[in-house]
């Protein structure tokens, strides 16, 4: 099996399609004779005689392309349908990404169920309650945030919101009722929404969290997400 047919049959076993970092993860490089085996398989999957790009991060077969969960072709025009995919999408990025730097991950109740590349986010989060860390109200509030990292402390470290394409200011205020903990707090979003964040900074309801609340743009997401898979594939391998 030569280098392009391992990766097919990676994505294969995933449904059709597959992020980097599963590709990462899950592709049998040990037998490759090349000292770069995570630059060839970004090099692969742009090969279009084969592969398509979904979205930042995110690649499929292309005689898969009508099997594939719905609102994820990237030509698809039902926007409800590519808003949910979209925003369960970076959510689980996000979860995936605290789960390799060895944070307890929480998404909300109602978001449990929501299919992340064909599996319930449960099934990849590290918590199935919440912590009490702190008053009820408090916690009730923290627990409707997107995604949650935890600490080995039990207590927030980060929050993020996905904002696909509602409005900033719910999320903004949730973080700002959230400001006595030593937390940082992440607006997940496309990069065209850069100006609006930035506005809305500028706010004088938002100065106290101001110096703590970062813009995540998909194509950094999914860098990070990449990355952090890449490192985990490599300590996998050394048995590091």
């Amino acid at each position: 099996m030569n280098q392009r047919e391992c990766v097919i049959e990676v994505m294969r076993a995933n449904g059709g399609y597959a992020t980097l970092g599963q590709l990462y993860m899950q592709t049998p490089v040990k037998d490759w004779k090349t000292k770069t085996p995570f630059a060839t398989i970004r090099r692969i999957v742009q090969d279009n005689k084969f592969f398509f790009r979904i979205t930042p991060g995110l690649w499929a077969l292309k005689d898969f392309k009508g099997k594939l969960p719905a609102g994820s072709l990237p030509d698809e025009k039902k926007a409800a349908l590519k808003n949910e995919f979209n925003h369960t999408y970076y959510q689980g990025l996000v979860v995936e990404l605290g789960n390799l730097r060895n944070f307890e991950t929480f998404v909300p109740y109602q978001d449990k169920n929501r299919l992340f590349l064909g599996k319930p986010l449960n099934e990849i989060t590290a918590l199935s309650k919440i912590y009490d860390f702190s008053f009820n109200n408090i916690v009730n509030n923290a627990k409707t945030v997107d995604v949650t990292w935890f600490n080995s402390r039990h207590m927030p470290s980060m929050f993020f919101e996905v904002e696909h394409s509602t409005t900033l200011k719910n999320s903004l205020l949730k973080f700002l009722e959230l400001q006595d903990f030593n937390s940082q707090f992440h607006i997940v979003a496309p990069s065209a929404r850069g100006k609006e964040f930035n506005a809305k900074m500028e706010s004088d309801v938002f100065r106290p969290i101001k110096s703590r609340t970062k813009f995540l743009e998909y194509e950094g997401l999914s860098q990070l997400h990449s990355k952090e898979s890449e490192l985990a594939a490599l300590r996998q391998g050394m048995g590091f």
